[in-house]
């Protein structure tokens, strides 16, 4: 009895129909592996939830890189701490402040000032390592563990200036929301630097 003409099309058919699944789903692997990397990292930080949203969208730029997921959370950290400073700043202008509140947002903006000064000094020192095999990387690592935390503390300070019952409930919600987000994203940033750094 013949073969039917049929069977190696639909042979064919088949085959080709399996390579493109695979591709597909090999095509979707590196995605799901780097979201999943990020989640597992973030899920080792105080405030894990924080942590994946600020950083999920950067899944294609961290890959399953410690050094990159270290070096992008404090990159988005200093893009807020800049962001909540300048915040600071417009309120400090707002009218209807009492003079406890003026001295305190003073301090604030302050404080804020230098927390992304300590944050840019270390984008600038993650940027100098290359690998952790770097001679200098447990020196370097030191200093941006330090200015970070010195960045957390800075924030930690500003808000406990609006912790008073002599401030108005309002400006204690408003400022205290933005401190609290940025204390929580330097936070994580310093956790995750922490992880990078005991690779080494």
């Amino acid at each position: 009895m013949e073969a039917s003409p049929c069977i190696p099309f639909l042979s064919a058919l088949l085959f080709s129909l399996a390579f493109t699944s695979i591709n597909l789903i090999s095509a979707a692997s590196p995605e799901e592996a780097n979201t999943q990397f990020i989640k597992t990292a973030c899920g080792r930080t105080t405030y894990p939830q924080l942590c994946f949203t600020s950083l999920s969208a950067h899944a294609s730029v961290i890959q399953t890189s410690p050094k990159l997921l270290a070096s992008t959370a404090l990159s988005v950290t200093l893009s807020t701490a800049q962001s909540t400073s300048s915040d600071m700043s417009s309120l400090l202008k707002s009218h209807g402040l009492t003079p406890r509140e003026i001295g305190a947002m003073k301090d604030c903006v302050e404080e804020l000032s230098d927390s992304v000064d300590q944050l840019k000094k270390s984008m600038e020192e993650m940027s100098q390592i290359k690998d952790s095999k770097n001679s200098n990387f447990g020196l370097i690592m030191n200093d941006i563990q330090t200015w970070v935390s010195a960045a957390l503390t800075d924030e930690d300070t500003c808000a406990d200036g609006f912790a008073e019952n002599a401030m108005t409930e309002s400006l204690k919600s408003e400022v205290n929301g933005r401190i609290v987000n940025i204390a929580h994203m330097t936070s994580n940033a310093l956790a995750l630097i922490n992880s990078y750094a005991s690779l080494h």
